[in-house]
C-alpha cells in the first residue's frame, strides 16, 4: 500500500463521550489517543464544526522523517463515529488508506493487539459506522479486551469499567498500542504487525 507523504494521518481513538464512559473497555480508543497527545505535548480541543476533539502535531523524529499526524476523539457516541470522522479526513484531505481507527475488540485476549488494513467490522458499532461513512480500506489497530464472562451481555461487558486485575496491566497495554500506531505512521503496517501483532 502506498502512502501519501504529504497528506497527514488522522488516528481516530473509538469511545464514547463523558466521563460516565471514561473508564469502560469501550473507550481503550481514546485512551491510547489521549497517551498519543501526550507524547506529542498537544491537548485536545474542539474540530470546528465536526463533532470531535482533534490534537495536530508531529510524530517520530524532527524533520522530514517525522509524520503530520491529526488525532481524533468523536463527541458523537460510539455508533455514530462514521460521520464525524468523514468530515475530518475531508477537511484534512486525509486518504482512507491513512486513517487508523484504535478500538476494543472482543475476539482477542486481554491487551493483545492486531494491527490490520481492512476487512469486517466484527459487530463493532464504530467500525460499522466508519466503514458505511467512507469504507473499509482504513487500517485498524485493534486492542483485545477479551469475551464477557458467563452469560453477561456483551453490551454490558463493553460499557463496565476494566477489572482491578485488569488496570493492573493497562497503562502497561495502552503504552504498547501506542507504540504500535507510531510504528504504523512511520515505518508500515509490515513492520507494525511483525513487532507488535502477538
Amino acid at each position: 500500500m502506498t502512502t501519501d507523504a504529504a497528506a497527514p494521518w488522522l488516528i481516530v481513538g473509538l469511545g464514547n463521550p463523558g466521563p460516565e464512559y471514561a473508564g469502560n473497555r469501550h473507550n481503550v480508543g481514546f485512551m491510547v489517543a489521549d497517551l498519543l497527545a501526550e507524547r506529542i505535548s498537544g491537548r485536545f480541543k474542539r474540530a470546528g464544526k465536526a463533532q470531535a476533539q482533534v490534537v495536530e502535531g508531529r510524530t517520530g523524529p524532527p524533520g522530514p522523517a517525522g509524520r503530520r499526524v491529526i488525532l481524533a476523539k468523536p463527541t458523537s457516541f460510539m455508533n455514530l463515529s462514521g460521520g464525524p470522522v468523514n468530515a475530518l479526513r475531508e477537511f484534512y484531505k486525509v486518504p482512507v488508506a491513512q486513517v487508523v481507527a484504535i478500538h476494543d475488540e472482543l475476539d482477542i485476549d486481554y491487551g493483545t493487539l492486531r494491527l490490520k488494513l481492512g476487512g469486517g467490522d466484527n459487530g463493532h458499532n464504530g467500525l460499522k459506522s466508519m466503514t458505511k461513512a467512507f469504507g473499509p480500506d482504513y487500517h485498524r489497530v485493534r486492542f483485545g479486551i477479551g469475551r464477557p464472562p458467563g452469560r453477561m451481555q456483551v453490551a454490558d461487558y463493553v460499557l463496565r469499567d476494566f477489572s482491578s486485575a485488569e488496570r493492573k496491566e493497562l497503562d502497561y497495554f495502552v503504552d504498547r498500542a501506542a507504540d504500535a500506531v507510531e510504528c504504523l505512521v512511520l515505518d508500515g503496517l509490515e513492520r507494525a504487525q511483525g513487532t507488535y501483532n502477538s
